[in-house]
């Protein structure tokens, strides 16, 4: 099949999942309202609660939940062959991924901007919350310590990005200095800071940057790594406008028009697909499509860690209930275009079939280096860009991605800590639940040894815990629905397939586990697949309850929005204050989120 149908079938699919499906769920199934104040402006405190614009926070968010993942599972994935990667991306990102993130948003502003762990306590109940809690932990663990090595990866094997990469560092400051100090217009903003952006991807290719081999006793690729974590635990703890949100907003502008590039350049070069449609002699020792596409692909069709950044910082910046559907379903529809860009620079970047079967020798072969390298072969055939440039610009890509997921899960990972340490009546304050947070990842990363080696060591587990978590959010968006008397089905259907899926692959890893003698791994997937089959009975018991007495949630957000419009004479969407009643309006960076 020629590249370019299979591109246009699906930008159409993923394309009117947004229009017509997103529509019906904003409005029959999450019923979005926007006289109900959102959190950012119930809580407001300049740090992690800004109520802000929907098209900057939709570049935060986006950049936040795509990463790497949607680039490194469908490249591995296609070793099953196309078609299966693309029926998951397309389908899963309509009605799996989309429905899951503004979910997942949704849930979380009508309760004060809580985490999806928080929520787990009051929907689930306690017993549930903890054993959330624990694979919350584990998924956010493996997040931060497997980027760490694949951005340092990247870093070392492409020193073209690395002027780019931490350049964007400088321009993002600027850009949050200009949006909210500075008042610019935002479209200038935005044109300025791609053109920067896009300078510095210029200057970095003519200017390859590489640490020497040793640092201070460490290997280079450590030394990045530890740079790395620096960094991240710096962003995690600085007011979000500042870095976080204008960074993933160039981020956002970067990749989209880096997925132009490579979209057009598949419409003036229409190369064809060299990977088969269904491989059916697959590298010996892979393993059964079903049901390991539907781990090995999980950002780009549906992710956990979605539902842990909607309900860990987008949710407590969204201005108003309407912008979940452009922000939580819109960022699905981004990360589902990135997967399919992935699948096709991976298939169709190849001049022969023996090219690609030179590549897929075995399963886990492909992955960024895969979408690089045949991203810039169709883009050089394309729009004529230099192989070097087109490099650069894929790689850049990639690690802009990776970075962005990576700060934002460690300031994810800080809330957790803190959630915990609320739990065990220990108040941590945002420098110690950082400090903390970091330490374990390092420790993880470092803990086989000086190359870092030890930070994909519980990574072949990422698939399986990232849908655990995902199947446990829809559980919890699931049981909402029920107590308001609206439909489940469309979190129930997606729900039952997660679940039963990731418990097959759970299992199925655990006898290879247990063949190989992976002690450490095995004993992890055990606490997973026990804390996963715990929590859903605790689920089905709370959905059977929420069945029988239903409630109205609402009620209180409701009373609130009327005794703000009350006192402050406002419109419907109280923008401009908080309820001068509430004891939590001024809550600070270093005091953990309030319960009900």
């Amino acid at each position: 099949m020629n590249s370019l149908t299979l591109a246009l079938i699906g930008v159409v699919m993923i394309v009117a999942g947004y229009v017509l499906y997103s529509k019906f769920l904003a409005e029959k199934i999450y019923a979005l309202d926007d006289s109900i104040p959102t959190p950012a402006h119930q809580l407001e405190d300049g740090v992690d609660y800004v109520p802000t614009n929907k098209y900057v926070l939709w570049g935060h968010h986006f950049t936040s939940v795509a990463g790497a993942a949607p680039i490194v599972g469908p490249a591995i994935a296609v070793i099953w062959g196309w078609l299966p990667a693309f029926l998951w991306v397309t389908i899963g990102t309509v009605f799996f991924a989309g429905m899951h993130d503004m979910g997942a948003l949704w849930a979380s502003i009508r309760n004060k901007g809580q985490s999806i762990g928080a929520l787990s306590g009051r929907y689930i109940g306690a017993r549930g919350r903890n054993l959330f809690l624990v694979v919350i932990f584990l998924l956010l663990l493996m997040v931060n310590a497997a980027f760490s090595v694949v951005i340092a990866n990247l870093l070392v094997s492409t020193p073209t990005a690395v002027i780019p990469t931490w350049g964007a560092l400088v321009v993002a400051l600027l850009i949050g200095q200009a949006i909210y100090r500075l008042n610019w217009n935002l479209p200038i903003v935005s044109v300025v800071g791609v053109v920067a952006l896009y300078a510095l991807i210029w200057v970095g290719d003519n200017n390859p940057i590489a640490l020497p081999e040793t640092v201070l006793g460490l290997p280079d690729r450590s030394m990045w790594i530890l740079l790395l974590f620096i960094y991240a635990g710096i962003a995690s703890m600085l007011p979000v406008w500042m870095l976080l949100q204008p960074r993933d907003y160039i981020n956002g502008l970067q990749l989209f028009i880096a997925l132009g590039i490579l979209y057009v350049s598949v419409l003036i070069a229409r190369p064809e697909i060299v990977a088969p449609m269904y491989n059916s002699s697959p590298p010996e020792g892979t393993p059964s499509i079903v049901p390991l596409l539907f781990v090995t692909i999980a950002c780009g069709a549906i992710s956990g860690f979605h539902g842990m950044v909607s309900s860990g910082t987008s949710s407590k910046q969204l201005d108003k209930e309407s912008d979940a559907r452009f922000v939580g379903y819109f960022g699905a529809v981004g990360e589902g275009l990135l997967a399919l860009g992935s699948i096709i620079a991976t298939t169709a970047g190849f001049a022969t079939l023996a090219d690609w079967e030179a590549v897929y020798q075995k399963f886990n072969d492909g992955g960024v280096v895969a979408f690089v390298n045949g991203g810039a072969a169709i883009v050089e055939s394309g729009i004529g860009l230099p192989q070097s440039l087109s490099a650069t610009i894929m790689a850049t890509t990639a690690i802009l991605f990776a970075a962005t997921t990576m700060d934002t899960g460690v300031r994810l990972q800080r809330f957790v800590v803190q959630e915990i340490g609320e739990i065990a009546g220990v108040s941590l304050n945002k420098i110690v639940a950082t400090v903390i947070a970091v330490g374990i990842a390092l420790a993880l990363t470092f803990g086989s040894g000086a190359d870092g080696s030890g930070g994909l060591l519980i990574w072949p587990l990422f698939g399986t815990t990232n849908q655990l978590m995902a199947a446990l959010t829809l559980s919890i968006l699931a049981i909402m629905l029920m107590r308001r008397r609206r439909s489940a089905l469309p979190a129930l259907i997606p729900l039952a397939f997660v679940a039963f899926m990731t418990l097959y692959a759970a299992v199925i890893q655990l006898g290879t586990f247990w063949e190989t003698s992976n002690w450490l791994l095995l004993i992890i997937d055990v606490v997973i697949i026990v804390a996963a089959v715990w929590v859903i009975v605790e689920a089905l018991l709370a959905m059977r309850t929420a069945r029988d007495y239903p409630g109205d949630d609402d009620a209180e957000l409701r009373e609130l929005s009327a005794a703000q419009i009350a006192i402050g004479g406002q419109g419907p969407v109280p923008h401009e204050g908080t309820d001068p009643g509430r004891p939590d309006q001024h809550r600070r960076d270093d005091q953990p989120p309030t319960r009900d």
